[in-house]
């Protein structure tokens, strides 16, 4: 701990060659992990020492602040009396400078109507569908607003006005940025309020006119100030002897996404160019922007924000010599943090039971996310998102006694095209996907493995729930997603267990029963119709064997086992489309027909040795080709048993003939 400490206080300690050495040095994840607790440690000491400083020097901090707050007071006052000075130094200088004046006023008054003609003319090109005459008007203000509604004050539509000197024009900001004329009003004939900042809504203001009143916000307070300052100059403009300093030139709206990029078309866009570079001073926009933006974020608003970031980040890029650049660029950068952190948040809060309900909710937020450059930490929290409605779907289908399996991969590939439609253009982030999906799917079998491949299954019901399984899974394929290899890899070694606890089961109900070696009789003909359906069902034609009206020339136990082998040979086939698992399902098969056919009748039983031979030559010569043949169809392969045929012919013996009697006598 004391090395940790010595060379974290160090001054020239760098986190990226301490991570550097850290992994050189580290061999594997225990030794990370290691460090990592090393580094928490000393980090849970150091908060615990910062707690105590604080509590012993909390009176300080209480004396401080009383200090400071009684300086704030005293220059408060030192304020009051350096702007009664400057006041009267004006009003000394004021006639000082009446005669320059009078010199400049004829230039400047050629200027302002010069600036005027270009405002009226980019207003009447910005304004779609306003034909009123501006002529010989002063331009005075103008901005964007929004609309709120006045009994909810829940915004309505943005709004775009400008301001001359005896008429207000009223815009609508439409979606593709352009401005479409609603109205104009003469300023003479409105009223402005200024509305508190009450219940939530701030830097509002009630604009009565004759059609009624309307309450509209602005972003900003400054600018809230600035519009009730000219509507009051518009509304004394007549009473005024000369005329007020006009607002800056019209602009475009600021573009609500990142994709319908604006540009200033503002008619004194030169000459104010001119007077900044010569004042080496930043354009008014940049400096509320950072008020705009963080306006933005708190209302929501987040293509807006980020539109707005990427312009300030473009400006920075272009011109860096303004005054102030560093401050400005640091804030940007911070809310551009924020925005991303708002984004992620709310990101990890998209997850619903219906997971189809998620996805979408997710897409404005991931669309914002990758035009920002997060691409990588959008795509981990979506899929920490998908993760909680995969898995809260497949409980409720457990609950519900739904097929999980299809539900689970068609779950996975709704997930799989929603994740690449978001960042096809982030090719880096598929390699997320495909590790989230073998997490899943590892997760999927685990819960496959628990509540359905238990010990003690029939393996029927496991052929069930593994074919079930592989259907899906294989469709995946279809998107470019192959996962079955991975998934025959998490199941065999339980499978393999399952098949070899069903062989050493089904070879102890071999020969339980006492078989009298007689033939079979149904004792009705639909019992032996039905019988014979039956087994003709599962491959196997039985009417050659049958005698009389209702016998069979087999015993009941050969029947029997029979129908159970052709059923089990359905099941392992179905298991051996694996070939991992082919060679147990063989060798189960195998084993069951070797232990019938060794069955032998008990030594007390007077039993014809013909017809037990005959029942072992029906498992070798028809059961068994037959069974041979629905596995290789089912499985696709050729399957060993095979050559069981020849191990059982050699443990075939000669039927002993049957007893005669034999007559003698004693003539001659």
């Amino acid at each position: 701990m004391g090395d940790l400490i010595k060379e974290f206080d160090n001054p020239n300690f760098s986190v990226e060659r301490y991570t550097k050495q850290l992994v050189k040095e580290c061999v594997g994840g225990p030794d990370l992990q290691k460090k990592k607790k090393e580094i928490q440690a000393y980090s849970d000491k150091t908060s615990a020492t910062l707690k105590r400083s604080v509590y012993a020097n909390y009176m300080q901090f209480i004396e401080t602040a009383k200090e400071i707050s009684n300086l704030e007071s005293e220059m408060t006052q030192l304020s009051l009396l350096l702007h009664e000075q400057h006041n009267i130094l004006a009003s000394l200088t004021d006639g000082a400078a009446a005669k320059t004046g009078e010199d400049n006023d004829k230039e400047f008054h050629n200027e302002e109507e010069a600036e005027n003609m270009h405002a009226t003319r980019a207003v009447k090109e910005m304004v779609q569908g306003f034909n009123g005459n501006l002529e010989g008007k002063t331009f005075l203000c103008e901005g964007a607003l929004t609309e709120l509604d006045s009994n909810d004050y829940r915004p309505v539509q943005r709004v775009f006005f400008f301001l001359f000197n005896d008429v207000l024009i009223v815009c609508k900001v439409k979606h593709d940025k352009r401005l479409e004329f609603i109205s104009e009003y003469d300023p003479k004939k409105i009223a402005v309020i200024n509305i508190k900042d009450l219940n939530g809504v701030k830097n509002a203001i009630n604009i009565i006119t004759p059609d009624g009143s309307k309450i509209y916000q602005s972003i900003t307070p400054a600018g809230k100030t600035e519009w009730i300052e000219q509507f009051e100059v518009a509304f004394r403009w007549d009473q005024q002897q000369k005329k007020p300093k006009k607002g800056p030139a019209p602009q475009p709206p600021k573009p609500n996404n990142s994709n319908n990029l604006t540009v200033d078309i503002s008619p004194t866009d030169s000459q104010s160019a001119v007077v900044r570079k010569e004042e080496n001073m930043a354009p008014d926009w940049i400096h509320s922007a950072t008020d705009e933006i963080e306006t933005f974020i708190a209302q929501r608003h987040f293509e807006d924000a980020e539109s707005l970031i990427k312009r300030c980040k473009d400006f920075l890029q272009q011109s860096k010599t303004f005054v102030g650049v560093v401050e400005i660029e640091e804030k940007v950068m911070q809310l551009e943090r924020q925005l991303a952190d708002v984004l992620l948040q709310e990101l990890s809060k998209c997850h619903a039971r219906n997971l189809e309900v998620a996805l979408r909710s997710t897409r404005r937020c991931l669309q914002i996310l990758v035009n920002m450059g997060k691409a990588r930490q959008a795509s981990g929290t979506l899929l920490k998102v998908c993760s909680i409605g995969l898995r809260t779907a497949q409980k409720e289908a457990r609950k519900n006694n739904a097929k999980i399996s299809e539900l689970f991969f068609c779950d996975l590939a709704q997930v799989a095209c929603a994740f690449l439609l978001s960042f096809e253009s982030q090719p880096a982030c598929v390699s997320a996907l495909v590790v989230w999906c073998n997490a899943e799917l590892q997760y999927f079998a685990s819960q496959l493995k628990k509540h359905y491949l238990t010990k003690g299954s029939h393996l029927e019901s496991i052929a069930k729930c593994v074919e079930g399984v592989r259907k899906p899974c294989a469709k995946l394929t279809e998107i470019g997603l192959d996962l079955s290899y991975h998934l025959e890899g998490l199941l065999r070694a339980d499978l393999e267990d399952l098949i070899n606890e069903s062989r050493l089961r089904l070879l102890e109900t071999v020969g339980r029963t006492d078989d009298p070696w007689q033939p079979f009789n149904l004792h009705t003909k639909s019992n032996l119709k039905r019988l014979l359906l039956e087994l003709e069902v599962l491959g196997i034609d039985m009417r050659p064997h049958t005698t009389g009206d209702t016998w069979i020339n087999l015993t009941q136990s050969t029947l029997n086992f029979t129908r159970h082998y052709l059923q089990l040979t359905n099941h392992c086939a179905y298991l051996a489309k694996s070939e991992a698992l082919s060679k147990s399902c063989q060798v189960l098969l195998r084993d069951l027909i070797i232990a019938q056919h060794s069955l032998k009748p008990d030594a007390n039983l007077s039993v014809d040795p013909n017809f037990v031979a005959k029942n072992k030559q029906f498992l070798c010569e028809e059961l068994l080709p037959i069974a041979i043949s629905i596995f290789r169809r089912i499985s696709g392969s050729n399957p060993d048993i095979l050559r069981t045929i020849g191990i059982i012919r050699q443990q075939q013996a000669a039927p002993i003939p049957k007893k005669r009697s034999v007559y003698q006598t004693d003539v001659f």
